[in-house]
């Protein structure tokens, strides 16, 4: 009976909270979602999507630019409002879609800001109306929201967020970007694509610092092939504004200098948004705006979970679906637990570099045995028709049963080949599986193989006894 149902309440639409809904839906639960905004959280609707449909459209107009070493002869004309346009119709379409799988299992959706009552109840605020939704149990999916660093100038009118640089009206001719961070890097490909040009300006001695060393500074020198210009173990003092451009006075290693810009990208990161429900006067525990929660998403309140950016760690939309399944098990009786083992973590700039387990530098600080395997992309037939082979795959296994311990890839598709190698270090898979799993030809995926084999010095299509390889020999 319907009386009977277990009664979830979901706070926050993103992909953390709209997944857990629907998981908790089909475990039988009445499930109740409270969404202050637009369904589909940040990822949807100012994030991921946004900026991978951009990314896109700025790939496309650079390969038809760059059509004629191909044999092509074309030419092309932005129409930036229509490419604005274009992004909108994909994230309508996905909200919807979000939209429409909350009829379908069978979600009340509430609209409004909540806050905590009691630890068994919230109240919801629209506007000047207001309501009660009491539950059984409650996840918190509340997101994150972007850092904002003390430098002054900072909140002048040419100094943007990401969503802001996702909605600018026209391109910039010139764009400076505070942090070389996934949000920064992505962000200056586009604009990059676009014609405009873009510095970066990063604080430690290289871009990506989460993510393998050897490929991040791989890829940042590809960008600046291609016109993008890095400062890096630099720090930006102070921005100005005159007549709507900025100038931004770094700090770098040679000293101080003056950088002009049209518009300046402010992208040192995000910080969880947990300090808006009034949680902590139910007794769940924060860690300034971290939410605290064990590896069942739990709080320090019985029944009340959390996922998402609002946990801290990793802030990332996959996890946060991850998230938010085990919580909704979790919540339904289950004993599930999040590990963030599998964990990729993706970079969609061009070439794209993608990760999961351990880096190199991370095994070797933990004195973890491990042996290396490289295969340069410039040796992969795949890579050569695609015209995009300076990349390369890394494997990093461990010593002395070969188990895979990280791989790292960059080149063409590498967030879409980085799920062979998660579900490889989740099922604890060694070489001797990869190597005895046949990839197809001509395939990028030929590439992982070849740099299992690399590890023990058999990969087949370089050189022999070759460490880094310069000149590779080509596949047939």
């Amino acid at each position: 009976m319907l009386e009977n149902r277990m009664r979830v309440t979901v706070i926050g639409g993103g992909p953390g909270g709209y997944v857990a809904a629907i998981r908790a839906a089909q475990l039988g639960a009445a499930v109740t979602l409270i969404e202050k905004g637009t369904l589909g959280g940040t990822c949807l609707n100012i994030g991921c999507i946004p900026t991978k449909a951009l990314l896109h459209t700025a790939f496309l107009y650079e390969d038809i630019l760059n059509a004629d070493r191909w044999g092509i002869t074309a030419s092309a004309a932005l129409d930036f409002p229509a490419v604005q346009a274009g992004k909108r119709r994909i994230v309508e379409r996905l909200v919807d879609g979000v939209r429409m799988l909350m009829k379908a299992n069978g979600i009340t959706v509430v609209e409004g800001e909540a806050s905590f009552v009691s630890q068994k109840s919230l109240v919801v605020k629209n506007g000047a109306a207001s309501s009660a939704v009491d539950f059984d149990r409650a996840i918190i999916a509340t997101g994150s929201e972007p850092v904002v660093p003390p430098i002054p100038g900072i909140d002048l009118p040419c100094c943007i967020d990401s969503t802001g640089a996702l909605a600018l009206e026209n391109v910039p001719n010139t764009l400076a970007v505070i942090g070389g961070g996934v949000i920064g890097i992505e962000i200056a490909a586009i604009y990059a694509s676009f014609g405009t040009k873009v510095t970066v300006i990063e604080m430690m001695d290289e871009i990506l610092p989460h993510m393998d060393a050897e490929l991040a500074k791989n890829l940042r020198h590809d960008m600046a092939r291609k016109g993008v210009a890095f400062f890096l173990k630099a720090k930006v003092l102070a921005v100005a504004g005159k007549d709507g451009a900025a100038s931004l006075r770094v700090l770098t290693e040679k000293g101080e200098e003056t950088l002009a810009a049209d518009k300046v990208l402010v992208a040192v990161g995000r910080k969880p948004r947990a300090d808006v429900l009034r949680m902590e006067s139910i007794g769940v525990v924060l860690d300034g705006n971290r939410i605290i929660v064990n590896d069942r998403m739990e709080t320090r309140v019985p029944g009340v979970y959390a996922v998402g950016d609002c946990t801290g760690g990793l802030l990332l939309a996959h996890v946060a679906s991850a998230q938010g399944e085990v919580a909704a098990e979790n919540a339904l009786g289950s004993d599930a637990k999040f590990s963030a083992r599998t964990t990729p973590f993706c970079v969609y700039a061009r070439p794209e570099l993608a990760g999961v387990g351990l880096t190199e530098t991370q095994a070797t600080e933990m004195n973890i045995a491990h042996a290396v395997g490289r295969f340069p992309l410039a040796a992969n037939g795949k890579a050569l028709i695609e015209g995009d082979t300076s990349g390369l795959v890394k494997i990093i296994s461990g010593k002395p049963y070969g188990e895979i311990l990280g791989v790292h890839i960059l080149g063409p598709h590498a967030t879409d080949l980085i799920a062979e190698a998660a579900l490889s270090i989740g099922t604890e898979a060694t070489l001797d599986e990869i190597i005895a799993t046949i990839h197809a030809h001509p395939t990028l995926a030929e590439a992982i193989r070849e740099a299992a084999l690399a590890v023990e010095n058999r990969a087949i299509h370089i050189l022999p006894g070759s460490g880094r390889i310069k000149k590779p020999v080509p596949q047939g």
